[in-house]
């Protein structure tokens, strides 16, 4: 059983929701969430925020994070899980920000990558630095972001079967 089913049968079990935001991603992660029968039941839905305007006005990450921070930083992982929960009205947020590349944005080279969980009593974000090319990154991404949300849910303890 793969990480993403594993989330979902968590998430199911406690009657949580999930939601996702995702810029380098592209959506990809939504894609692995609603891989698994029955991911209705948990995973609300996602948005796809590539340009910094529409992580400001659609997910009401806070001017200040961009023009402090950056949108590749782990302050805009945080406010982008936050404002997906609170668009969605979902338990659980997990966003996805970073540089896929091939070049560099913000000054920092492909492969840095955020990503965000926010969840009642948690917010935190993880820094990733990945190698390869833009799909190798990206794939990387929703790999990493499956994982800590498994982490956070404590699926591990799931006895599954």
């Amino acid at each position: 059983m793969d990480v993403a089913a594993r989330v979902h049968l968590t998430l199911r079990a406690s009657g949580h929701t999930i939601a996702s935001a995702e810029s380098l991603t592209g959506g990809r992660l939504a894609v692995k969430l609603t891989e698994t029968p029955g991911a209705s039941e948990t995973f609300l839905g996602g948005v796809v925020t590539y340009a910094t305007e529409l992580k400001h006005n659609l997910l009401e990450v806070p001017q200040e994070v961009i023009d402090e921070h950056g949108v590749v930083s782990a302050e805009c992982a945080k406010a982008m899980a936050v404002g997906v929960r609170k668009m969605t009205g979902a338990t659980y947020g997990v966003s996805t920000t970073g540089v896929a590349g091939p070049g560099e944005q913000e000054g920092k080279p492909a492969g840095t990558v955020f990503v965000g969980l926010s969840g009642p009593g948690l917010l935190k974000a993880l820094e990733l630095e990945l190698g390869g090319d833009r799909g190798t990154i990206q794939e990387l991404t929703v790999q990493q972001a499956l994982s800590a949300l498994e982490d956070m849910l404590g699926t591990e303890e799931i006895a599954i079967g």
